[in-house]
């Protein structure tokens, strides 16, 4: 069994056995347990109850975050030449389509977000072995597939980000850095949060949010009261 370290034990120490935190407190306690060097990625995990096995109970969408996410995005633009000066105005970090597709092919994924046209779908789908692993597949349902190129390059580095269940019910995403204040935290897990809520499938019965955790790298997670969202 692992041995607990001093400042796992200290971090522990400071919640409270039991408790279900509010949103407000959480975000604050979740700061004052970070002790990493780096600046640390605060983290949202959501226990759903859905049936993520059935088609109807997916529950998958985007959010932008009002204060971002705390890193900087590389985005990846697969167009062709006509659209490729817009999504360098919106601010992609790489744009092109035959030479990336076949850098990709190679094992090449040194990007977060990828957005595409419809129409060179044909070619992107065919890395579907090496992006989809890693998440990187673009979607019409994440706003990633569009004719909207710069619009969709602008949302991503602007703080959109594309979150769904997994196979477990639950969702994670990233909520901030501890760098933020508490305010921003709280602000952008709520707004995370009621996007999920909105979501709920019709075919979903009983409870919708059975759980709600907070936690910063490497520290212990902050349970919320899902009454309190």
């Amino acid at each position: 069994m692992a041995t607990l370290t001093k400042k796992r034990k200290d971090a522990v120490a400071k919640i409270e056995k039991d408790k279900l935190y509010s949103l407000k407190e959480a975000s604050s306690l979740v700061k004052k347990l970070a002790t990493t060097k780096f600046d640390s990625s605060v983290d949202l995990s959501v226990r759903l109850g859905v049936d993520p096995r059935k088609a109807n109970q997916m529950v998958r969408g985007t959010v932008t975050l009002p204060h971002g996410v705390g890193k900087t995005v590389t985005v990846l633009a697969l167009v062709t030449p006509d659209k490729e000066a817009e999504a360098l105005a919106a601010g992609a970090d790489y744009v092109g389509l035959d030479e990336y597709v076949a850098k990709i092919k190679g094992g090449w994924t040194d990007v977060d977000v990828i957005v595409t046209m419809p129409s060179v779908m044909g070619k992107v789908g065919a890395l579907g072995r090496v992006l989809g692993p890693r998440g990187l597949m673009p979607n019409p349902k994440s706003g990633t597939v569009t004719m909207d190129v710069g619009k969709a390059v602008a949302d991503v580095k602007g703080g959109k980000i594309d979150f769904k269940v997994d196979k477990y019910g639950i969702i994670h995403s990233s909520v901030g850095r501890v760098s933020f204040d508490a305010d921003q935290i709280r602000e952008n897990a709520s707004e995370m949060l009621q996007t999920i809520i909105k979501l709920k499938p019709s075919s979903s019965k009983g409870i919708y949010v059975k759980s709600i955790c907070v936690s910063g790298t490497m520290t212990p997670g902050i349970h919320i009261d899902p009454k309190d969202i």
